[in-house]
């Protein structure tokens, strides 16, 4: 495997030698103090340039990067076709070659940029050719920090859970696991994950990054809480996810009234009482 610095060599190299890219940024694990090194953090990488064109146009001039196992163009694709991201400014190459490391470029056009451009803020300046990021702080995850709740979106998120895990209990009770798997991970995880999210803002003071998918939880959770997280894990037994379900309904409960309380906010309690109640009569029946 190449070494970080011979990566960082080759893309300073590249942008030094093309007149057409004017400053170089790196973003990301590789960026973030916080973050233990290791051999799988990418190198998130911006190259700003001019003539966007002129590189999406034929994409061969990447293969200066080396060998890929794997290449994603996610501007290209037809997968996603609502993504917002479809219609943002730059364009982005994303990169695993056969050596291990990985590269995901994107090209940001100079002429994009305006006052109010900001690099994130786990940003280090690689290149910089005409001063455009002269002002650039040092790197920090604070972009990334858990952000506090209005009233209405905490209570949208304790409704859309407790509503939610009723069709997960039905799926479980009439043996359709794929169905009950689906609405747990698609739509109450994240407003479960969500709520952690929130009483680790407030015992943090909205201080901290959780990471994506939570990665970064078990640094801010009690042992106990984070193991009852991990329980919300199972398989695809039907009496193993019945039992996930309601590890995750009482962590939830608890953290929710917690936070709400924190954040003087009104907690549902009916709520949860009625919907408790309808898991209890379908788990029965099982």
């Amino acid at each position: 495997m190449r070494s970080e610095e011979e990566i960082k060599e080759l893309i300073q190299k590249t942008a030094e030698t093309d007149p057409l890219i004017r400053a170089v940024i790196l973003n990301g694990s590789r960026a973030n103090p916080n973050v233990l090194a290791d051999n799988y953090r990418d190198f998130d990488i911006v190259y700003y340039v001019n003539d966007i064109s002129s590189f999406t146009s034929d994409h061969k001039w990447i293969n200066v990067f080396g060998e890929k196992i794997v290449m994603q163009l996610p501007d290209e694709m037809e997968l996603y076709p609502g993504d917002a991201d479809k219609h943002r400014a730059g364009f982005s190459y994303l990169m695993l070659f056969k050596d291990g490391n990985r590269i995901d470029l994107t090209l940001y056009p100079i002429d994009k940029l305006d006052d109010n451009y900001h690099p994130e803020s786990l940003s280090i300046v690689w290149l910089d050719k005409d001063g455009l990021f002269t002002g650039i702080k040092p790197p920090s995850d604070k972009d990334h920090h858990i952000t506090k709740p209005s009233a209405k979106l905490f209570a949208d998120t304790c409704n859309e859970f407790w509503w939610v895990c009723t069709y997960a209990a039905k799926g479980l009770a009439r043996g359709e696991i794929t169905y009950a798997k689906e609405v747990t991970e698609t739509t109450i995880r994240p407003m479960f994950m969500r709520i952690i999210e929130w009483y680790i803002g407030c015992e943090t003071d909205f201080s901290v990054s959780t990471g994506k998918g939570g990665k970064f939880m078990f640094k801010h959770l009690p042992p106990e809480i984070y193991e009852k997280l991990l329980l919300t894990y199972p398989d695809a037994d039907i009496e193993r996810n019945k039992n996930s379900l309601l590890v995750m309904t009482e962590l939830f409960a608890s953290l929710a009234k917690r936070t709400a309380g924190k954040l003087g906010y009104d907690y549902n309690i009916d709520e949860e009482t009625n919907v408790m109640g309808y898991l209890e009569r379908v788990f029965k029946d099982m």
